[in-house]
Order: structure tokens, then C-alpha cells, then sequence
């Protein structure tokens, strides 16, 4: 059966506006500011009108779901099989974007893992990998809605996931120098939950110094803190 939560829906509540560094961008982030009262909802579910765009500005859209065929859409079963839904909607998104793609799903007892391969993956992963951060919070929910066993859903590309991890491997190794040389807790550039938990187990076992979290999210930090004096 179709849901009906927003067949009553006011028409405020049937839009969304969102900008973003291209038009395809600017839609995904409207797409994601309705996905929460709309859930599932596709792009082929939206109607979208472009309020703004300028050479060295952001593109801007405004975006009008049509209710019809969001319920038509999500009454089509996704496949049972979790890897499987992880792939469609991937599979989906990368779609929309009108992105040249393959996707490879793998499974392991600990792990899903959707990797999507191609050219110009700059769109999928967006600013600071943030469009990738979303998609794998959709595609994570979507696998492994109503399962018992809940493993550890990534959405990669191009190797985001693996130069990302180095690249704060390496802001950490910086933060535990200066904090060590000066004496001082030094605090990182803020970042998502996901990227502070490689930071916090990287740093785990280090015995002189500790790490904890301040601020509120976005501006959300990591803090490196020496539990021993500086070096004479």
C-alpha cells in the first residue's frame, strides 16, 4: 500500500529550496531537505524550478513534490536481499545525478559496501564529501531497515573513503605533535561524527594524549588534549 502520511499535506510542506556549486547539486540538496517528510522520494517525484543562478554564485531550486507519484514510488518494493537495496538506491541516486557509473556491492560479516566507479565523481561525493555522508545515511536505512543484524553500511567512490581516512590519519599525527611540543590541547577542524570516530579510534591507543569532542554540530570538533608535559 502507498503511504498516505502527506496526503494532507499543507503546500508549504510540499517544498523545498537548496543551492549548491551546479544544478544537479542544487537538486540533491533539495531533494535531501524534503527527504524527511517525503521518504524514498526520487527526483522523478519532484517538480523543480530554478530561482537563481549566476556565473560565480551557487546555483538555486526550488522543488515541489508531487504527491501522487512519491506514494507510487514508494509503494514499489525495494529487494529483499539487503545488499541489494543498498545497490538500488545507490543505484538511484547516482541515476539522477546523470552520473556515467557502475556500482560493485560487497558483503562481509561486519560490512556492506557499495563503491561506485567512474569519471567525474565529484558530484556524488560533494563539498568536503558531504553528498556521499548523506547518501550513506539514506542507503544505510534503506539496507537494513527491519534487520536484526545491523553491520556497517559505506557508500564509496573513487577512493574517497581511503584518501579521506589518510588525510585525517595525518591532521591527527599534527594535532598530537603540537599538542605534545606546546603543552596544550589543540583542536582539529570540525567534522561530522563518522569523520571524528576514524579520529578518536586512530588515537586510541596513545598513551600521552586523550581526545574528546566539543561544540555543537556542524562547527562539532575533536580535541587532542597531552597528559603529559611538553618536552624541555
Amino acid at each position: 500500500m502507498a503511504p498516505d502520511s502527506e496526503a494532507g499535506a499543507r503546500p508549504d510542506d510540499l517544498v523545498a529550496e537548496a543551492e549548491g556549486k551546479s544544478l544537479g547539486e542544487a537538486k540533491w540538496a533539495a531533494m535531501k531537505a524534503l527527504e524527511p517528510r517525503f521518504p524514498g522520494i526520487t527526483a522523478d517525484c519532484v517538480r523543480f524550478e530554478v530561482v537563481g543562478s549566476a556565473e560565480d554564485s551557487p546555483s538555486r531550486v526550488r522543488g515541489e513534490v508531487d504527491v501522487e507519484a512519491w506514494q507510487e514510488a514508494a509503494s514499489r518494493e525495494l529487494p529483499a536481499e539487503p545488499a541489494e537495496r543498498l545497490r538500488c538506491v545507490v543505484r538511484r541516486v547516482v541515476q539522477e545525478l546523470g552520473l556515467d557509473a557502475t556500482i560493485d556491492v560487497e558483503e562481509t560479516a561486519e560490512e556492506l559496501r557499495a563503491t561506485v566507479n567512474g569519471e567525474d565523481l565529484g558530484l556524488l561525493i560533494g563539498k568536503h564529501g558531504m553528498t556521499i555522508d548523506a547518501l550513506q545515511h539514506v542507503a544505510m536505512r534503506a539496507a537494513l531497515r527491519g534487520d536484526a543484524e545491523r553491520k556497517r553500511v559505506v557508500v564509496d567512490a573513487a577512493g574517497y573513503r581511503g584518501r579521506r581516512e589518510v588525510a585525517l590519519q595525518r591532521a591527527a599525527d599534527r594535532a598530537v605533535a603540537d599538542a605534545l611540543q606546546f603543552g596544550r590541547p589543540v583542536d582539529l577542524e570540525p567534522m561530522r561524527p563518522p569523520e571524528r570516530k576514524i579520529v578518536h579510534e586512530y588515537l586510541r591507543d596513545r598513551t600521552e594524549v586523550e581526545t574528546h569532542s566539543e561544540g555543537d554540530e556542524p562547527d562539532r570538533r575533536l580535541v587532542v588534549t597531552p597528559l603529559r608535559p611538553p618536552a624541555p
